[in-house]
């Protein structure tokens, strides 16, 4: 099957989705050190590089690859970052993963970004990243997508790029949506009445966790999280998974919030006790991680941060499906449809 590398990996959902579709991560990369263990235990044969991509010489990463995977850091594009955009350090980074696609020119490349990118204030950046892709070599594809129409229980829109190189004749299509959604209730139902509480300052509480990483984040509210209703309904799909403890959706035993003005919100009085974060592993069950799949951490947050800034497993799974289905020839061998590149005629 295609081989590929992986940047920007953080934990790996965005490879264990290409993994489970049958591709090969042979080389990954991401500089934050709360993801290295928690990847390199859950991916124990794939080589993990910890620097920032930009500080790398290209000619150490694999060549001959077939596609590159990525989630270049969203805080620049995201409506709720900074706005930075290319003149952010953490923006320029999707400059640095097309230098990469120039450098390797794997067959085809997935990016993964925030449905941010596609906002007024970003559209001159887009529009450069567009260029860039072309000159790279690339037909790109380009799709805000919801995770919801993918086997994921949650709403959460991202805008996929899928680049197929210019010398390989193909029209690549997105997957349908599916018409069946995942809710709440199929995600984290079994495990209600399980969770523990994290220990003091939200350090880890692991060893009292009868089902790995169900632990739940503690501490009060922020005026902001209060201004709106945070629970969760058990037969709607999750609000988007943050990457924050403090900034985690409440479990949907709680009744839901009390408006008691504008932008305001309060706990049902009476109910207070039935208010709690979900746990990590709730989040990861919503993210579409399998049980199996251990976050690494000491501080809670770390825990969440990881998860929260995941690509969604069954989403990336559905993804890595639509690229394996539309550009290979058998399924069971490791030749890739039309990868021979179409001959420029002579006559």
């Amino acid at each position: 099957m295609g081989k590929l590398i992986s940047v920007f990996s953080g934990c790996g959902g965005l490879d264990l989705g290409f993994k489970n579709a049958g591709f090969d991560i042979i080389w990954a990369n991401d500089n934050w050190s709360g993801t290295w263990e928690t990847y390199e235990k859950n991916f124990p044969e794939t080589p993990l590089c910890k620097q920032s991509l930009s500080s790398l010489d290209f000619d150490n990463i694999p060549h001959g690859v077939d596609g590159i995977i990525g989630g270049p850091p969203c805080q620049s594009w995201s409506n709720a970052g900074n706005g930075g955009g290319l003149n952010d350090k953490r923006g320029k980074l999707f400059l640095t993963f097309i230098e990469l696609l120039k450098a390797k020119q794997p067959k085809f490349f997935l990016a993964e970004n925030v449905k941010g990118m596609l906002s007024k204030r970003n559209s001159n950046a887009l529009c450069f990243i567009r260029e860039q892709f072309d000159k790279a070599g690339y037909v790109v594809y380009e799709k805000c997508l919801n995770s919801n129409d993918y086997d994921v229980p949650q709403n959460r829109e991202r805008l996929i790029f899928v680049g197929i190189k210019k010398s390989i004749d193909i029209d690549f299509k997105f997957p349908c949506p599916k018409e069946d959604k995942l809710t709440v209730k199929d995600a984290i139902m079994d495990l209600m009445g399980l969770e523990v509480e994290s220990s003091e300052s939200n350090r880890t509480n692991k060893q009292k966790c009868r089902i790995i990483n169900h632990e739940y984040y503690r501490g009060g509210y922020s005026y902001i999280f209060m201004s709106r209703n945070r629970v969760l309904n058990w037969n709607k799909p999750s609000f988007t998974i943050q990457a924050s403890g403090r900034q985690t959706s409440i479990h949907p035993m709680a009744p839901k919030m009390v408006k008691v003005g504008k932008d305001i919100m309060m706990f049902k009085p009476g109910y207070e006790n039935l208010y709690r974060r979900l746990s990590v592993r709730e989040c990861a069950r919503i993210q579409t991680f399998p049980d199996d799949f251990e976050f690494y951490y000491n501080n809670l947050d770390q825990g969440y941060k990881m998860i929260g800034n995941a690509v969604p497993v069954n989403f990336a799974f559905h993804l890595a499906k639509s690229i394996k289905d539309q550009l290979f020839i058998d399924t069971k061998s490791d030749n890739l449809l039309q990868m021979q590149e179409v001959e420029v005629r002579a006559e």
